[in-house]
């Protein structure tokens, strides 16, 4: 009796059903799954459990690659509170395709004493058998996933091998006929991608061949602004030169990861080329010299000699940078210059290309950015452009420059002009403020996380469901997928870019890095500074971040003279000389 007294005071267990419900996409439910499912399921637990008690649960546009869903954790809550003796599923892959997940889930309903019933699979996994089979089922269910993966993958690779275009976003410079299947050059497109080769053979600066696209009025295909990031793919992109490359990268839950070089595709002449491929060369080569300057500058200051200018000069004649090595210590200070080589004049391959030295670009640089700091700073009493070019090319390194080259000068003028209350009151004293964040950036980080899940559901879609998608939509819903992605990282780039770059010469960090260091070399007052002086005076290392900090690169003309330089924030001057004809301008 006390036994039956104890069982009778026990909570006793309902009969009552969860049954669970869950679809990828509006494809599934628009189709048949959401309806049928339910329907089927009702009469399932009604006619086969006997269980008229139940609770419809439901997952629209969820995969089942983890348990984050709304309903599944609304449904495991209720379980957990003992509302229910059976979970109900349409097939197995609808609740979870994830084994761990899968195993856990399935030991807590065995400790709630709650049945899981697949009505498909018919099993009873209260029995050892039972969930014996479950188990195989899901490792077979691994298996075709990677199986159909793989069929996919090798899909696309033979269509690429037979040079057929396998979808996705047209590259720039071309129009695509889907009805011949065939590109061709978009005209309007390829003079601006013309322009992009011009401006960079003649600055080598991305940053400085984005800023004057955007300056010229040329925006990207979207209408944004142009930014490195946009202009470096461009040019080195296979495609722009007539060739079409697959395999490049792997797309995994919307992230690019490079593959092999071996395990490209490769299609020679596939379509019209937008310039000629040795051109291409040349602009990759100085890519690549430019990227191991910047990725070997840290290296530099554990070599035993330091060359202040490594890197940032470039043969104006042949576009080679110039290699640096150490010259003959000069008497009196022991100060030891720096000689920058040009390769093709070392190896007789080019004429007109020449050598230089510290002493020549150092004195020359370093007043140049005196006198703009100089111009800033008194541009009330400059009236016109020309007063602003006797300002900048004063002292007497600047003798045999006749002017500097209108773009440059017109545009310094403009903007110091735009700025002269804050340049001549306080520009340069007020604080910087705290970057707040950019409501345009997190709104965009959020959509690329959606472009993530909606990726993850369309692979889960197409290799797990019977007869969901077809092979040509999965295709075509990856590429509009990624094609999203793809922008929305090529909007964050431009944004980064432009935060990261004021885009005139009255930016505060590009100020604040020259005053500063003018001033703790005593120099503030000065009118001119004497390179050698302050070169023997000062660690060769302080001098190399500070111009590394302000100049994107430097070029050399056929006279041996400085002819261009580049600074971070993409200004640019050129300088003719007296000796130079003025129609080379």
């Amino acid at each position: 009796m006390a036994f039956k007294k104890t069982i009778d005071t026990m909570p006793t267990l309902c009969r009552r059903v969860a049954i669970y419900i869950r679809v990828s996409t509006n494809h599934q439910i628009d189709r048949d799954s959401l309806p049928l499912q339910r329907e089927e399921l009702i009469n399932y637990a009604k006619y086969a459990l006997n269980i008229e008690d139940y609770e419809v649960f439901e997952d629209a546009g969820f995969s089942a690659k983890n348990t984050d869903r709304p309903d599944y954790q609304r449904m495991m809550k209720m379980i957990r509170s003992g509302l229910f003796s059976h979970v109900l599923v349409w097939k197995l892959d609808r609740i979870s395709r994830n084994l761990l997940d899968f195993a856990a889930m399935y030991e807590e309903l065995k400790r709630l004493n709650v049945t899981f019933v697949s009505k498909n699979e018919q099993f009873d996994t209260s029995t050892a058998m039972g969930e014996a089979m479950l188990k195989i089922i899901l490792v077979f269910a691994e298996l075709e996933r990677k199986m159909t993966s793989e069929r996919v993958t090798a899909t696309m690779l033979s269509r690429a091998a037979s040079g057929k275009w396998n979808g996705g976003r047209i590259p720039y410079g071309f129009s695509y006929d889907y009805d011949t299947r065939e590109f061709s050059i978009c005209s309007e497109e390829q003079k601006v991608v013309l322009l992009m080769c011009d401006f960079y053979e003649s600055s080598h600066s991305l940053l400085y061949v984005s800023r004057i696209l955007n300056e010229l009025g040329h925006r990207t295909r979207a209408g944004n602004l142009w930014s490195p990031v946009q202009v470096h793919k461009i040019l080195v992109n296979p495609f722009s030169i007539g060739d079409y490359v697959y395999n490049q990268t792997s797309l995994s839950t919307g992230t690019q990861i490079p593959n092999k070089e071996e395990d490209f595709i490769v299609f020679e002449n596939h379509h019209p080329a937008l310039f000629p491929k040795e051109r291409q060369q040349k602009i990759v080569s100085q890519l690549s010299r430019n990227s191991r300057l910047k990725s070997g500058s840290n290296v530099s200051v554990k070599r035993k000699n330091i060359h202040v200018f490594s890197g940032m000069i470039f043969c104006e004649n042949c576009g080679q940078m110039l290699t640096s090595s150490t010259g003959k210590a000069l008497s009196g200070d022991g100060w030891r210059p720096s000689i920058y080589l040009c390769p093709s004049k070392r190896r007789h391959i080019s004429e007109g290309c020449h050598d230089t030295t510290d002493s020549t670009v150092g004195e020359f640089t370093i007043n140049f950015i005196l006198n703009m700091m100089n111009a800033q700073r008194n541009f009330a009493l400059i009236r016109t452009q020309e007063d602003l070019q006797r300002m900048l090319l004063y002292g007497k390194v600047f003798d045999n420059v006749d002017h500097l080259g209108e773009e440059g000068i017109k545009e310094m003028f403009t903007v110091l002009s735009e700025n002269l209350p804050e340049n001549t009151k306080s520009g340069l004293k007020k604080k910087s403020r705290k970057p707040v964040a950019n409501p345009e950036v997190t709104k965009l980080k959020k959509e690329q996380q959606k472009l993530e899940r909606a990726m993850e559901r369309l692979k889960r879609l197409y290799m797990y469901s019977e007869d969901s998608i077809s092979e040509q939509e999965y295709i075509t819903e990856r590429n509009r997928i990624s094609e999203a992605y793809e922008d929305i990282e090529m909007r964050l780039s431009e944004i980064s870019t432009c935060e990261r770059t004021e885009r005139s010469i009255t930016d505060q960090d590009f100020i604040r890095q020259a005053t500063a260091f003018i001033i703790s070399k005593k120099l503030s007052g000065s009118s001119y500074i004497n390179y050698r002086r302050l070169a023997a005076n000062t660690d060769v290392q302080i001098l190399k971040d500070f111009f590394n900090s302000i100049i994107d690169s430097i070029t050399i003309n056929s006279n041996g003279q400085i002819g261009s330089i580049v600074f971070k924030n993409g200004l640019l001057h050129r300088f003719i000389y007296s000796s130079v004809d003025k129609s080379q301008e």
